[in-house]
């Protein structure tokens, strides 16, 4: 029986990833809104879920952490991925996984009228 291969070092482990099916969403967001960008806050409810706005809308400063610039087949320009620090230095230890579900998220975030909500997975790396 063949061994499993290593898992890459921590560093080189991608913090956020898309599911098929978030990726097809984004693509269709991208037709109609142009550039994307998300963002996940600290908050409660739908302030902890990944909200999608287009590029430059929401601003950031210096309590946002760049996580990852997505590239995403059939988008010209990487989907970025930020997050609130104090967030970030809660989920610093695992992987992020996009993915989207049936039910209504966030009026603010571009799915909503969609009928779906984007939604965050996640994995612990190891360190």
């Amino acid at each position: 029986m063949a061994e499993e291969p290593a898992p890459p070092p921590y560093d080189e482990v991608p913090r956020v990833q898309l599911t098929p099916a978030a990726a097809d969403l984004l693509r269709r967001l991208r037709r109609t809104h142009g550039p994307l960008m998300f963002h996940q806050s600290g908050g409660c409810c739908d302030g902890s879920a990944p909200m999608c706005f287009p590029a430059g809308e929401f601003r950031t400063g210096d309590s946002d952490v760049l996580l990852a610039e997505l590239d995403v087949a059939g988008v010209e320009e990487a989907v970025t991925f930020w997050m609130s620090r104090s967030q970030y230095e809660v989920w610093s230890h695992t992987r992020l996984i996009v993915d989207v579900v049936e039910g209504r998220g966030s009026g603010f975030s571009l799915e909503a009228p969609e009928g779906v909500r984007f939604l965050i997975r996640s994995r612990i790396v190891d360190a």
